[in-house]
């Protein structure tokens, strides 16, 4: 009678051990996009807050294929349609913090995590009537990616970089990356918000002011260390005009970097 007994364990066993690498395939599993970063990545570095689930697995992003025609539902194409990611589809008021951007070629970097068969890594832009105040749907998407690049079934290197030609845009957008795996009917989704300023000139212009001293945004008051600022909070100091672009207190405008929370608007 022990006999059948150590069969049924063994089985039992195996059953248990399969269960559990099928769920770690779901929990580490698979790419995200890095550079600029997406709303995952910057959920996973800390520098967004009350992400939930997603700040433990930026990489696991991942849904039905077949996007613009298919995938995730409407309002819920930054989650992939994952109720456990679902603060990614939160436009927090249009908060996000964004990439500063401009029309003319972007380099576009994945992170990967598990290295699948790919068929296409596709990139769709917002146009003129997206609102980032409202979670993202198809109608604020132009609906032909701007960048397709092909695989062929190959895998990915462990960095991905891709040039995207970005178009002309104003203001704050959204770039919606989609990796397509090959061999599986699913896909891995990431939303990065950007911003291309006032216009939309050479990436390597600076933003400058014909009129120094009447600018954008020149009129404010002067940055004050003490002060609580929130997003679209415009100061002025040292000779330039900034906006944030998120809740900040005691940062310095001008030190805070490319990806910091005060954007450089003009000279003044």
């Amino acid at each position: 009678m022990r006999k059948p007994r150590k069969i049924i364990l063994s089985i039992a066993g195996a059953a248990t051990l399969a269960v559990s690498a099928s769920m770690a395939a779901l929990a580490w599993g698979h790419g995200y996009t890095s550079d600029p970063p997406s709303r995952s990545a910057l959920c996973a570095s800390g520098e967004v807050t009350d992400c939930g689930a997603i700040s433990y697995e930026p990489q696991s992003v991942e849904g039905p294929k077949g996007f613009p025609a298919a995938g995730p539902a409407d309002g819920e194409i930054c989650s992939a349609g994952h109720d456990t990611f679902a603060e990614l589809d939160d436009p927090r008021g249009g908060n996000w913090p964004t990439t500063s951007v401009s029309a003319g070629p972007r380099t576009f970097t994945w992170t990967m995590t598990a290295r699948h068969s790919t068929a296409t890594f596709d990139y769709y832009i917002t146009n003129a009537s997206y609102d980032p105040t409202q979670p993202l749907t198809r109608a604020d998407l132009g609906l032909t990616p701007i960048a397709s690049f092909r695989m062929g079934g190959a895998q990915p290197d462990h960095t991905m970089t891709q040039t995207v030609t970005l178009p002309a845009r104003t203001g704050q957008h959204l770039v919606l990356a989609v990796w397509n795996i090959a061999d599986t009917a699913n896909a891995f989704y990431s939303c990065i918000d950007v911003d291309f300023g006032g216009g939309s000139g050479d990436p390597t212009d600076p933003p400058t002011s014909t009129d120094p001293g009447t600018g954008e945004g020149c009129s404010a008051a002067a940055w004050a260390a003490t002060a609580v600022y929130t997003g679209g909070s415009k100061v002025t100091h040292e000779g330039a005009a900034y906006t944030a672009s998120w809740w900040t207190q005691g940062e310095e405008p001008g030190t805070t970097g490319e990806w910091g929370v005060w954007k450089r608007t003009s000279d003044c």
